[in-house]
């Protein structure tokens, strides 16, 4: 049942946004993540401060997961994880540092992972613990 109902809102966005990758690939992270057995605790958190962005948020295992997930259309200009930078690490480790203050969860209590998505040919990749 909510597996239907799961796929019915990622058509939805993807007629809505048809040409937002990002938000494609956040939609097949979600359902991957899902599977192996994370619970995603929330999207898209932005810290009231405004600086930087979570793109999901999980629980695997007894450790808070930060996940930022990159989405390419190919590969043909590198990997999407590439994009994260030591800048966007340092705007990921700021909203992180928000969150589980708010949160009540220790710092060494959480990971920061990384899933690629490439849509063609269509691919997932989970790199847990990518930085520290």
């Amino acid at each position: 049942m909510w597996s239907l109902i799961y796929r019915a809102a990622d058509a939805i966005r993807r007629g809505s946004f048809a040409s937002n990758h990002g938000r494609m690939g956040e939609d097949l992270a979600h359902r991957y993540l899902r599977g192996r057995g994370c619970t995603v605790v929330a999207r898209n958190y932005r810290p009231p401060a405004g600086h930087g962005e979570i793109d999901l948020v999980a629980w695997h295992r007894e450790q808070l997961v930060f996940v930022e997930v990159k989405t390419r259309d190919t590969v043909e200009f590198g990997e999407p994880e590439r994009a994260v930078d030591a800048d966007k690490q340092l705007h990921l480790k700021r909203a992180a540092r928000d969150y589980a203050r708010r949160a009540g969860v220790e710092w060494q209590q959480v990971r920061f992972d990384v899933v690629s998505v490439v849509l063609s040919p269509r691919r997932i990749e989970w790199r847990r613990d990518a930085f520290h």
